[in-house]
């Protein structure tokens, strides 16, 4: 398991793009559209930069996520932690899944897949 990215909620995607690439150097990795939300993923070298757009307003969430070589191993594992959402299947053929921490922090999985 290691870090594959770290998630940020924002409201003008590409204010928000533009000022990670411009200030800190990341590249754009790739842009796709999930349950209502545009996600783009910025790379600056081996470390991932998630901005989410879709939601409006100053509650913004962020979180952690980790690449696993086997998510649903790792949902039995976390069968008795509170699942917030998933598990999903995305467009590029990443399978992924949300959990509560102990603190309340939110905690994802994500399973890459070779398609």
């Amino acid at each position: 398991m290691r870090v594959h990215h770290f998630g940020l909620e924002v409201n003008i995607m590409e204010e928000s793009v533009a000022f990670y690439k411009k200030h800190l150097g990341f590249q754009e990795e790739c842009r796709m559209f999930f349950l209502g939300e545009e996600i783009v993923f910025l790379a600056l070298g081996d470390f991932r930069l998630e901005l989410i757009s879709g939601h409006l307003g100053n509650n913004k969430t962020t979180h952690i996520c980790f690449e696993v070589s086997d998510l649903h191993e790792v949902m039995k594992r976390f069968d008795d932690i509170r699942k917030i959402e998933g598990p999903y299947k995305l467009e590029n053929g990443w399978e992924t899944v949300f959990f509560e921490g102990p603190e309340g922090e939110i905690i994802e999985f994500l399973e890459l897949s070779s398609a």
